[in-house]
């Protein structure tokens, strides 16, 4: 009898719409591959859905809050149902992003200089010398992001915004320039490196990131050793925050700066795009695992208390 896989996707968060396209890729693929799939779009009622579907496994396919953040994960452990990607804790740690950069910094990885501030104090003066950086403490990559360069009199005024939707506090990082890297963990091992060319300039606070207009470049055009270095602290970074499954770490590489200190870990995502054209994919399908066969993977990998 085939395995019965509930696809989690959508959600409420400011990133539905790639978990959408992440969560169709994944379960069409399960389909390819003869499970028995539902696809569920998650509402506030997932606890009584699941509870009531009482699937052998949840295929978590969500981003940004509530299935990167700890939340669903702590749903599925206590209705029993075996799940994929990190568990409770890493979930909700590597989404705090400046509780994570304390883990990894503490793991000898190295992160961005930074201070978390309430988005009115930020918005009032610089926090720091530009150039520098604000994003959401505890949202996907995409949103709430801000580059401030020396060519700003005065901090972003949209922090001052009734509507901000973002939370109220807010990470300033300094900017650090430089090529964009990214490598993810599969199977317990620290994927190629990819170099991200994007042709968008950071340099108003309208600009977010944006996969339009970027080329991933694989394998990263960079020196061997920083190369290397880049997968040995990517799994660093991967065990530190104690996640599970597939997770992917971002990277900025000022290769000014001599060996590898120009090298910074931005962030780790618990739940990277699985879309058929996304970076995890891609990665996969160039150390020879194709896109059906990482899906079936990441299924046959789940569990509880993870």
């Amino acid at each position: 009898m085939s395995k019965h896989v509930a696809v989690l996707m959508g959600g409420w968060s400011s990133e539905r719409e790639v978990s959408l396209r992440s969560g169709k890729a994944c379960a069409d693929a399960l389909e390819r591959k003869g499970y028995r799939v539902t696809r569920i779009d998650v509402k506030r009622d997932i606890a009584t859905v699941l509870d009531q579907l009482k699937p052998d496994v949840a295929l978590v396919m969500l981003h940004g809050r509530p299935g990167e953040d700890g939340t669903i994960q702590g749903v599925l452990e206590t209705i029993g149902i075996p799940y994929t990607h990190s568990g409770v804790l890493s979930s909700s740690l590597a989404m705090q992003k400046d509780l994570a950069k304390t883990v990894m910094a503490t793991a000898g990885v190295p992160v961005a200089e930074g201070v978390t501030l309430s988005r009115l104090k930020i918005a009032k003066a610089h926090p720091m010398k530009p150039p520098y950086v604000i994003k959401p403490v505890a949202d996907g990559s995409s949103v709430g992001v801000f580059i401030v360069t020396e060519d700003h009199a005065h901090p972003p005024q949209e922090l001052f915004r009734d509507d901000w939707a973002h939370g109220d506090q807010l990470l300033v990082e300094k900017y650090i320039a430089g090529k964009e890297l990214t490598c993810a963990v599969i199977k317990g091992e620290a994927s190629e490196v990819i170099e991200i060319e994007s042709s968008l300039k950071f340099y108003d606070y309208e600009a977010k990131y944006s996969i339009g207009g970027s080329k991933h470049v694989l394998p990263a055009p960079i020196l061997p050793f920083v190369y290397q270095e880049v997968r040995r602290l990517t799994l660093a970074a991967h065990m530190a925050l104690g996640c599970r499954g597939v997770s992917r770490a971002d990277f900025r590489y000022d290769d000014r700066i001599e060996g590898t200190d120009g090298l910074i870990c931005l962030e780790v995502n618990t739940q990277p795009g699985m879309t058929e054209t996304s970076l995890v994919p891609e990665l996969a399908a160039y150390a020879g695992v194709t896109f059906d066969e990482l899906v079936q993977w990441m299924v046959e990998d789940a569990s509880l208390g993870r």
